[in-house]
């Protein structure tokens, strides 16, 4: 079961979307997962189960645990996680500008990483995890956790850089950086520096990953038209350009990813 909505009004600028889960089963099977990158960082509370354990990489078989309260930083490339248990979890999705109304911090320190929430909220990241966890109901769960979030927004609002918002708002449609860092004003350091703070990743790097995100919108496994195709319609200049780009980014070329058939295109067994 799976529970979407949009953030009241005071949450919008910096939350994309809510999401709470309740899976249907438990898996017996040692699995793991490669989560590709959005361009976003998230926000996730785990209810039941263990806690979140990441992999270095294919070698690595035993991992590492990093928490039931995560902020999953923006990313450049997937990252491999443990699904062998099934966990009933919240989260959000959060927009550039969230990490300093949340977390008082700029999104490239926490960028390409995971951040155990304690690290970030002290002794109060336990007692958020207590207070979604009681409220019984994946609703009511829902409900409690954006209510914590609005607490924890700073008053007043932080407003997004003017100039690194319109470049945002650009770049997903495939706008070249050198126009985005003219139409700004500032110097192309000042503007990179500024955009990262907001962003988490570098315009070029972030450019990359929304590029691939335009193809998966796209792709479904009865899709009429071949990966290439997809990829040249999403602005990628040939074929090995956009092999090269997908393997980088979901670890895995695009015939594994076509068999694998994952039911999210985000997220896929691996």
């Amino acid at each position: 079961m799976l529970l979407t909505r949009a953030p009241g009004p005071w949450l919008r600028p910096y939350v994309r979307t809510m999401w709470a889960m309740e899976p249907a089963a438990a898996s017996s099977q040692a699995l793991r997962e490669h989560v590709l990158p959005t361009g976003d960082m998230h926000l996730v509370f785990r209810l039941s189960g263990p806690p979140l354990r990441l992999f270095a990489g294919a070698a690595d078989d035993t991992g590492y645990t990093v928490g039931h309260a995560i902020v999953g930083g923006a990313r450049s490339a997937f990252y491999a996680r443990d699904v062998s248990i099934a966990t009933r979890s919240v989260g959000a999705q959060l927009r550039p500008g969230a990490a300093r109304a949340l977390f008082g911090l700029p999104a490239d320190a926490l960028a390409e990483r995971h951040t155990p929430l304690d690290a970030l909220w002290g002794p109060a990241a336990a007692h958020a995890l207590e207070r979604v966890h009681a409220a019984g109901s994946l609703d009511a769960q829902l409900d409690v956790f954006e209510a914590l979030l609005s607490e924890r927004l700073q008053r007043p609002p932080l407003a997004m850089h003017p100039a690194i918002a319109q470049a945002l708002g650009r770049l997903g449609g495939g706008a070249p950086i050198r126009e985005l860092v003219e139409a700004s004003g500032y110097s192309h350091r000042r503007f990179i520096a500024l955009f990262r703070e907001a962003a988490g990743l570098p315009p070029k790097r972030l450019e990359r990953v929304l590029r691939l995100q335009r193809v998966m919108a796209s792709w479904s496994h009865a899709s009429a038209l071949p990966w290439v195709d997809l990829a040249l319609q999403a602005g990628y200049s040939d074929q090995p350009h956009f092999n090269r780009d997908f393997l980088e980014i979901t670890g895995m070329t695009p015939q594994a990813y076509a068999r694998a058939a994952p039911a999210s295109p985000n997220h896929v067994r691996a």
